[in-house]
């Protein structure tokens, strides 16, 4: 039997209401959704920050963060910087004050007051305070590096010792060298290859290379078929024949503001630099991700482990199957399993950066941090 023509059109409105609320409420999960991670990434302030802040001689750019926000890697927000001043932010000396405001919108911001210019007319060089402590850093700025694949093939590199016969030579002995040109200075540090660099998969990024110590030119090689004179001023061990040179660089001040990556970064820890498998904070750890993939210094990038899934407690409604063996056959049930979220364990802090590696620090450590965990953005 038929329904009639009305109990449709009764039906299709029904339907048709049915559609607009499912609609309705659709669109207002999304907008809750929208609105709470609105609330989410919305700039906060920690409750107890200083209204008013005097820069301390040993501040670090993190530390001085870490007072104001509770994700010290957000505060360029908070000084409205741009990228090229997140590149190279505002200068920040011992004896300036920073101040806490709000803008017209309600929005926190920070600025500095700057003590009178005739207390301090010009600053000292490299006086500004750094993003995270130098000394930690400082032997992987100029100390230790790591090269593409090809190494430092076609660099300076030392050919003979004065003594000859002596294989090893030591401080202050005098050693001949190829490639060293006046243009690059006078002092050179000496280096020579540790270890491949791999990514977690296996693939080589690089070679680390290991310092050695430094020299002082006495004598430039006046052609390229003369070898140039140098003195050994310090070595951590034995100089041979083949170890290579580069030029001493200029000093080196990590001031990047600290700030989360302009686009999606996944990597692996995949060594730390005193050969350890467990790393606690402020330890130095290499990164299977580079400047190719778009890793820049002063990202600050979070560390992840994952978690194996859990069997289920609750009772299992699923299926038993079959495992035939040669002489008999057994039931199996598959247990349930409930996947667990990749626990944050740390923060690192990238402090120079190569090719496809690069060198971070680790920070706000809750676990210890292993070889094999998992790095994104914060």
């Amino acid at each position: 039997m038929f329904p009639l023509r009305g109990d449709l059109m009764m039906r299709q409105k029904s339907i048709m209401a049915a559609k607009a609320f499912a609609l309705i409420a659709a669109f207002c999960l999304s907008w809750s959704s929208i609105a709470q991670t609105t609330d989410a990434d919305k700039l906060t302030v920690r409750s107890d920050a200083p209204d008013r802040y005097t820069v301390q001689k040993g501040d670090t750019l993190w530390g001085i963060a870490g007072r104001y926000l509770d994700k010290p890697w957000r505060w360029p927000e908070i000084w409205d910087m741009n990228k090229d001043q997140i590149k190279n932010p505002h200068r920040i000396y011992p004896g300036d004050v920073i101040v806490l405001s709000r803008s017209a919108s309600g929005d926190p911001r920070l600025t500095i007051e700057r003590i009178s210019p005739k207390v301090r007319a010009s600053p000292l060089p490299h006086s500004e305070i750094p993003s995270i402590p130098p000394g930690d850093i400082e032997p992987f700025l100029t100390r230790s590096f790591i090269a593409d694949q090809d190494g430092l093939e076609g660099a300076a590199e030392i050919v003979e010792g004065r003594a000859r016969g002596r294989i090893l030579q030591g401080t202050n002995d005098l050693v001949y060298a190829i490639g060293v040109t006046p243009d690059k200075g006078t002092r050179w540090n000496l280096f020579r290859p540790s270890k491949p660099v791999r990514s977690i998969d296996g693939k080589l990024l690089g070679v680390e290379y290991r310092y050695l110590g430094n020299t002082e030119v006495e004598r430039f090689g006046t052609h390229d078929n003369e070898a140039s004179t140098l003195r050994i001023l310090s070595a951590n061990e034995e100089i041979s024949v083949g170890d290579r040179l580069v030029p001493v660089p200029s000093e080196v001040m990590v001031n990047y503001a600290p700030h989360a990556p302009d686009r999606t970064i996944e990597a692996f820890i995949v060594s730390s630099f005193r050969g350890a498998t467990e790393m606690g904070r402020n330890e130095i750890v290499v990164l299977d991700q580079g400047e190719k993939q778009g890793v820049a210094v002063g990202n600050v990038l979070a560390v992840y482990r994952q978690v194996k899934p859990i069997e289920d407690p609750r009772p299992n409604t699923a299926r038993e199957q079959i495992i035939r063996g040669f002489d008999n056959t057994t039931w199996y049930q598959k247990p349930n399993m409930i996947t667990v979220p990749d626990e944050r364990i740390a923060l690192v802090f990238v402090f120079r950066v190569f090719e496809n590696a690069s060198y971070a620090m680790t920070l706000n450590t809750t676990d210890p941090v292993n070889v094999g965990d998992f790095v994104r953005n914060p």
